[in-house]
């Protein structure tokens, strides 16, 4: 295990009714608030009632920007920071899931930097400074609620970067489960494959003597995949919504991976390609990559496959070798992920070979891509045509 410090500054309030607790973040009454949400969902379900009422309850001067897309661009982001700095906004507050809130980073950060906001986003600048923002959570999926990393897509370049800073975390993030009631079927199986992938992501990595780690993460993987098919049962299920929410923020706000390092973000770089690409949901991308990489890292050390084969996916290893037990883990993982009804390969989103040197070009917008094994371009081709 590696030294660490363990920090986050998010306060999280989670539970049925806590949209109250937003007067108490606000403070003072009269605050210039910019409310930002997606394709305008939050006003037929109630949640976008239920926030004003409280924002109108603090006199707050509430300017609106919407539309912010499921690949957050560049340009949604540079509308957000002007309408920051003609109105002197205050607080910044992201209604909707991690597209929402990865905009609202970048435009926190972007309000007081002189130049362009994606000199940041591709760490070419650090931030000195930013605007104070809060989250009001529709979709469990990415934990951006509660970590400070954001991913942007600059559409003109079909580049989708993903950056982070200390001052990107939430000020507050307010968790009601009931706010997620009304997401689709769909949705709500790719915010599941993506809370899956960021701890497998953070589980496959190099740091020795990680038992208490390693057991956090077989725990999470182990709660979300008895509650995801109970939950699909039945979408409005309070219990198991409000499992599925505190997972997602769980997988992905810095705990798992305290002591480690870091884990291996390989098959992300990937989908990042992808999706800059084609623009298809970040989960059903990464329900199709995922599996390939597990398998072309088994292939040379199956010994962290076969780990979570036999402790997540209950694989007998009786009689079979490491490569045996690791390869029947990656299929359970495949099919259970098929099972909720996530996409099984880029033939579903009728993606063909067409662009396959762009994307293995998209990949490698980072020096390195991987760290549990490191790829080269050769490797992603082949999980990419291994993916088709």
């Amino acid at each position: 295990m590696q030294s660490f410090l363990q920090f986050n500054p998010t306060k999280l309030w989670f539970g049925k009714g806590q949209i109250e607790q937003l007067t108490k973040e606000l403070g003072t009454p009269g605050k210039k608030v910019l409310l930002v949400f997606g394709g305008g969902s939050i006003k037929n379900n109630g949640v976008y009632e239920a926030v004003k009422q409280q924002l109108d309850h603090m006199q707050a001067e509430v300017y609106e920007m919407s539309g912010v897309e499921p690949n957050p661009r560049l340009t949604t982001v540079k509308k957000g920071i002007e309408l920051c700095r003609e109105h002197g906004i205050e607080l910044i507050l992201a209604v909707g899931g991690g597209s929402v809130i990865d905009c609202a980073k970048a435009i926190s950060v972007g309000v007081y930097y002189e130049g362009d906001v994606w000199d940041i986003i591709t760490r070419k600048a650090v931030p000195a400074k930013a605007l104070p923002f809060g989250t009001v959570l529709t979709i469990a999926a990415t934990g951006s609620e509660m970590n400070n990393i954001s991913v942007i897509t600059h559409w003109d370049k079909n580049e989708k970067r993903g950056w982070s800073s200390s001052l990107a975390y939430p000020a507050f993030s307010i968790l009601d489960p009931e706010f997620t009631y009304s997401v689709p079927l769909d949705q709500t199986v790719y915010g599941i494959v993506d809370m899956m992938s960021h701890v497998l992501e953070q589980y496959f990595h190099l740091t020795e003597n990680t038992p208490m780690m390693d057991r956090f993460m077989e725990s999470v993987l182990l709660t979300v995949i008895e509650a995801a098919p109970k939950l699909l049962e039945n979408l409005h299920s309070y219990e198991h919504r409000a499992t599925i929410m505190y997972a997602g923020t769980t997988a992905f706000n810095g705990l798992l991976s305290s002591g480690t390092d870091g884990g291996d973000w390989a098959s992300h770089q990937i989908e990042h390609g992808l999706s800059a690409v084609y623009d298809i949901p970040h989960g059903g991308g990464l329900a199709i990559i995922y599996p390939n990489w597990m398998r072309h890292c088994a292939e040379a050390d199956p010994s962290r496959m076969k780990k979570l084969a036999m402790a997540v996916f209950g694989v007998d290893g009786a009689g079979k070798t490491d490569h045996e037990i690791a390869y029947e883990g990656i299929e359970a993982l495949r099919q259970f992920w098929n099972s909720l009804g996530a996409p099984n390969c880029l033939a579903d989103y009728n993606i063909s070979d067409a662009r396959l040197e762009e994307l293995i070009h998209k990949s490698f917008m980072k020096e390195q891509v991987g760290s549990y094994k490191i790829m080269t371009r050769d490797t992603v081709r082949e999980i990419l045509t291994n993916s088709l």
